[in-house]
């Protein structure tokens, strides 16, 4: 053990010999983060909401139809611009706004004749806030609908027990139930309800673009640094440093989790500085599970600096090791999701992307920002990461050599 800690302690050393690894350690993806969700921000909140807008056409105009546009309002992602349909038009052509929900006549009618009525969304092509804008939307339905229901079943079981005197007294029930439920519903978190083809696998999240842009940052800023651990490992086996070992009673296993620990050790305590900087900044919920978002931090940090590791046994130069590690961070975070939402991209890809540890990091971490998972529920996924470690930590053992 403590030929490892050596090892470790001299690979902190020379990572940090460098002013300039301070800067991409804790500043840079500080100040990305900031950046990136500001800039999602105040694209469309010169008002000061920093919502993403969305253009509201109402052609309804009845009491279903206020409902949805309530809730809508009432999120936390989007606000909303009620206007007509040439004025939304004409906005989402300017980029006003990255969507257009269209409420159609008849909605109260359909409502009340139990028939199903579809409402015109208009998205943007290849934009996250039309996304983040779509979910919004689906999670105001989901409000309104469980609201209706929940009025509907407290109504019909009123009515089994003691039959109203007439209509207008049924209907006066069902409103204040109505509103007792919004209200209570009001109390929870906000939640979107993405329903699967499996009514029982449906699964609920909340975007946000502060927890896509920390999430993403945090991942992307610690997995480029721990891959260019194949730079140093060029620097030592060009120095001689690394030769030096053969003449060392240590063996390559040993080696190797020197500088497997040493990394993990600074990439955690990194880590741990830009979630809290998360949670300070824009209140995110990084340390609502502590265990499992320590957990995930630590599966995340183990698959990239086996990464780091094994990409050093291929490597024959300093310059090579830096710019492929670089090329390799930077692609692999773009295709995990760290930079934009996967749901961008073709199903193709996005299953072609699940054989990246960026993927798998990313899947985590959302998995505690947007829908709370304990350490229990993040734990497949930390042991998918745990995987990536031990194929990577192999492939390095075996093409590991001193010089």
């Amino acid at each position: 053990m403590k030929k490892i800690l050596a090892i470790a302690w001299k690979d902190t050393v020379i990572r940090f010999s460098s002013r300039t690894e301070w800067l991409f350690f804790i500043v840079l993806p500080v100040v990305f983060t900031l950046v990136i969700n500001f800039g999602v921000g105040s694209a469309y909140g010169s008002d000061g909401d920093s919502r993403i807008p969305i253009f509201v056409v109402d052609q309804d105009g009845g009491e279903l139809a206020r409902d949805l546009i309530a809730a809508l309002d009432s999120s936390e992602t989007v606000r909303v611009k009620l206007t007509g349909a040439a004025e939304a038009e004409r906005g989402f052509k300017e980029r006003e706004a990255p969507a257009i929900l269209v409420i159609p006549a008849g909605l109260d009618e359909a409502q009340a004749a139990g028939e199903a009525i579809d409402l015109q969304f208009t998205a943007a092509a290849g934009n996250t806030d039309a996304v983040a804008a779509q979910q919004a939307v689906q999670a105001a339905l989901g409000a309104v609908g469980r609201s209706l229901q929940a009025a509907g079943i407290i109504t019909a079981a009123a009515e089994e027990i003691r039959p109203f005197a007439d209509d207008f007294a049924r209907q006066a029930f069902y409103d204040a139930a109505k509103a007792d439920a919004q209200s209570r519903f009001a109390l929870r978190p906000e939640w979107i309800a993405v329903t699967t083809a499996a009514p029982a696998a449906a699964e609920e999240y909340a975007w946000t673009p502060a927890g896509q842009a920390s999430a993403g940052q945090l991942i992307t800023w610690v997995f480029i640094p721990l891959l260019a651990i194949s730079e140093m490992f060029a620097y030592e086996r060009q120095q001689g440093t690394l030769r030096r070992l053969v003449s060392a009673p240590i063996g390559k296993a040993a080696a190797l989790l020197g500088t497997i620990v040493g990394q993990l050790a600074t990439a955690l305590v990194q880590m741990i500085l830009i979630a809290t900087v998360g949670t300070a900044l824009f209140g995110l919920p990084w340390w609502r599970e502590p265990a499992a978002t320590l957990a995930m931090f630590a599966a995340f940090g183990l698959a990239s600096v086996a990464f780091g590791t094994m990409l050093g046994t291929f490597v024959k130069t300093q310059a090579q090791a830096g710019g492929i590690s670089l090329a390799l961070g930077m692609s692999m975070a773009m295709l995990g999701g760290c930079w934009y939402p996967r749901e961008l991209f073709p199903d193709i890809v996005q299953k072609i992307t699940l054989a990246l540890p960026t993927t798998w990091s990313m899947l985590g971490m959302n998995a505690i920002l947007l829908r709370g998972q304990n350490l229990a529920e993040v734990l497949p996924v930390a042991g998918v990461l745990c995987g990536f470690a031990a194929a990577f930590f192999a492939v390095g053992l075996l093409r590991f050599r001193y010089e």
